[in-house]
């Protein structure tokens, strides 16, 4: 009798196979968006730009910016905030379609980063490639771009506590399906507007292409520039600073030292003077009703904190 035809695939081939397809995604996600943006400025420099595309552009930067911002980071990732089903699923949908990973493994990366910030285990600290001049521009490339082709185990205990909400597992499952739409909608709205298929073909470059290239930039610019560049309030263990060239187009994630000294704040704008406009947009939610029981420290609390530092 011969034995069973084993129907498992051997594990290190699938460990193979996830991550060239990592990589691949990881290398799309990069250069797309970079020949799109050389394309859109050369045709903006031989035909100019219209207020469509320019309105356009930063609607869409709007949306996933913020969707990146409020839903996967200050929400799902740190909980600042509660609530509603609607609101949850729309920062669910609006953060995936800001094409920075799927919602669970968003959170996973980021919260192991805090648990490991600039040590060893950080999934993308740019201080762990040594402090002379190629150490530094080595960590800074990983901290940016290069940790995403690299292999970073996902630790599903880190995100635990989302795992089992059915609605945000189908929102991570259905990642691509966000990210496509992130795409489609800028063209289509091209389109109505216009009325034409320049107009959506150019809808699709500037709300699609070129928006996923300046949010990306600058998110990324998240966890290389402003844990390298930058003022610090807090000392604090790692190395997080507050950039507010990076606050300024990340909506207020750039301020990392406020952020790393308290993670659960829902304003990372410790001042009012202070670049956040995702804070000010979840201040406008609590407001009307739709988000509840924000929480900022005091000056008190940063003044202890400063003090025990």
């Amino acid at each position: 009798m011969s034995a069973p035809v084993s129907t498992m695939r051997n594990p290190v081939v699938v460990r193979r196979d996830g991550m060239r397809l990592q990589r691949i995604i990881a290398f799309l996600v990069m250069a797309a968006p970079i020949v799109g943006t050389v394309v859109a400025v050369d045709l903006a420099i031989r035909n100019g730009i219209t207020a469509v595309e320019i309105g356009i552009f930063l609607f869409m930067y709007l949306v996933t910016m913020g969707g990146m911002t409020i839903g996967l980071h200050r929400y799902f990732a740190h909980r600042t905030f509660e609530t509603g089903p609607r609101m949850r699923l729309l920062l669910a949908i609006t953060g995936s379609m800001s094409t920075q990973g799927p919602l669970l493994s968003w959170v996973t990366i980021h919260r192991k980063h805090h648990a490991f910030s600039d040590r060893t285990g950080d999934p993308h600290s740019p201080h762990v490639h040594g402090s002379k001049v190629l150490g530094m521009l080595n960590g800074l490339w990983h901290a940016h771009i290069g940790w995403m082709f690299t292999e970073n185990s996902a630790d599903w205990s880190f995100s635990r506590d989302l795992m089992g909400d059915r609605t945000l597992f189908w929102v991570h499952r259905t990642y691509l399906y966000w990210v496509a739409l992130s795409f489609v909608l800028p063209g289509v709205l091209g389109g109505i507007l216009t009325r034409t298929w320049s107009g959506a073909a150019l809808g699709f470059l500037w709300g699609g292409l070129v928006r996923c290239f300046v949010v990306n930039q600058a998110s990324w610019c998240v966890g290389s520039i402003c844990h390298y560049f930058g003022s610090r309030r807090f000392d604090l263990d790692d190395h997080s600073a507050n950039n507010y060239l990076v606050a300024v187009f990340t909506f207020g994630e750039g301020l990392q030292n406020n952020h790393h000294a308290f993670p659960s704040a829902a304003r990372h704008g410790m001042f009012w003077w202070e670049p956040d406009l995702s804070g000010n947009i979840i201040q406008l939610l609590r407001a009307v009703g739709l988000v509840w029981n924000t929480y900022h420290p005091t000056e008190e609390t940063m003044d202890r904190l400063r003090k025990a530092a």
